[in-house]
């Protein structure tokens, strides 16, 4: 068996425990690098945020400015969406656009947080909204906000109020642990005294599969993340790896090696319906569908080493997509179906790579050498992935131009296998 066959195959088993208990370590953020160009936006304080458990403009300050695609202007003092501006003297100090707001008490003991973006060039309202958050959700109500100026500002959906999963590794105990896009807000859905591995997100968040060794072999389940309740998706003969959801939420897509080698069948939710999907006398893994559940992108080594492959999602004939080096794994679909993401091997660096579906041109995004586990966020604009620092697992989000890099680290021990969630209702 192949390395990149064994790292799906090392680990497993668990406890469940409900998402609302806390975890104890918090991811913190370096970034590095900005976009080929930045919008100029000034943010100011928000009125009466003092109110507040958080500080609502410091959160959405600190989303835009990870992004890369935006210069952050402070602004002195606080200005309410109600406030009279001078928009023309915010042009005069260089900002094409002006965010204000403000905090109030709602009657019930929710926050009201309302805000307002301003066009300096155009002296017009670009939006105006306002969000009503229980305490415990004020940073949710924050990355709200900054999902909306990097919409009106870019024309692409922002993800800051989006979520991602991965594992931890703090002593003998791995934790599958939830959190915001930017690593703070940190629940965790699964405890475990041994390693978890390949969680994935269903299409409405609610809900992740993985693999446990808890029955002493790799077994496949689905879990609510809400309920805590799981599905046992797939328990046959030999391993039972990579789930993978379809768009429509109704099938997953997983490795099994029930009947020798390893191949790629789907079965659905509920674990009916097994349906065998490759028949080859090589070892097909890692399966991941098309956003538009036509296809699945999966690993093989029938060509005599680890390559890209795409097939109908029904099954049938494959045809080969990746061509450059001789070991590429781990591929990954971006949302837009524009770009692959994967895990290539060069001169004994496994690294994290872009392939423009449409142009066949291919960019490596990273300077590692021990990537894996990429996972495009839900606007496919940038891209979380798996990597080794110093000896110690930790995170990596990169754009998709390479442009703008950020890291995520816990002092609690190794973080690895990330998946970023879909966009929520």
């Amino acid at each position: 068996m192949n390395v990149a066959i064994k790292k799906y195959a090392n680990y497993l088993f668990f406890t469940v425990c409900f998402l609302s208990f806390s975890a104890h370590a918090q991811l913190h953020v370096e970034i590095s690098g900005v976009g080929a160009t930045q919008i100029p936006v000034a943010i100011a304080g928000f009125a009466n945020e003092e109110l507040a458990p958080q500080t609502v403009s410091k959160i959405i300050k600190d989303d835009l400015s990870r992004s890369g695609y935006f210069k952050v202007i402070n602004t002195l003092g606080a200005i309410s969406e109600t406030d009279n501006v001078d928009l023309s003297t915010m042009k005069s100090q260089g900002a094409d656009a002006l965010l204000v707001g403000s905090v109030q008490k709602a009657g019930d003991g929710r926050y009201d947080v309302r805000y307002k973006l301003y066009d300096t060039n155009k002296l017009s309202t670009l939006s105006a909204f306002n969000f009503v958050q229980s305490p415990q959700f004020i940073r949710v109500a924050a990355h709200k906000v900054a999902d909306d100026v990097y919409e009106k500002l870019t024309g692409v959906r922002g993800v800051f109020s989006t979520r991602i999963a991965y594992v931890t590794k703090n002593g003998p105990v791995y934790q599958l642990e939830i959190a915001d896009a930017d690593g703070d807000g940190v629940n965790y859905a699964i405890r475990s005294k041994e390693p978890i591995i390949s969680p994935a997100w269903s299409p409405d968040g609610t809900k992740v599969a993985y693999v446990s060794f808890e029955l002493k072999k790799p077994v496949v389940y689905a879990q609510n993340l809400v309920t805590g309740q799981r599905t046992l998706i797939a328990n046959y003969k030999g391993n039972n790896s990579a789930p993978a959801w379809s768009p429509d939420g109704s099938k997953i897509a997983l490795a099994l090696s029930k009947d020798g080698l390893t191949q790629i069948y789907s079965v659905n939710v509920d674990g009916s319906g097994l349906q065998r999907l490759t028949n080859t006398s090589g070892i097909d893994t890692e399966p991941q569908y098309s956003a538009d559940g036509k296809s699945i992108y999966f690993t093989s080594d029938r060509s005599g080493g680890p390559q890209i492959y795409r097939m109908s999602s029904a099954g049938g004939d494959a045809k080969r997509v990746t061509f450059t080096g001789s070991y590429n794994i781990s591929p990954r679909i971006s949302p837009d179906g524009q770009t692959l993401a994967y895990i290539s091997r060069r001169d004994n660096k496994f690294q994290l790579y872009a392939l423009d579906l449409g142009s066949n041109q291919e960019l490596r995004l990273t300077d590692t050498v021990n990537d894996d586990s990429p996972s495009f966020a839900p606007n496919s604009k940038y891209i979380v992935y798996a990597t080794e620092i110093a000896g110690r697992g930790s995170l990596g989000v990169v754009s998709v131009d390479g442009r703008t890099r950020q890291r995520l680290t816990t002092q609690a021990g190794d973080v690895r296998n990330p998946t970023w969630g879909p966009f929520m209702k």
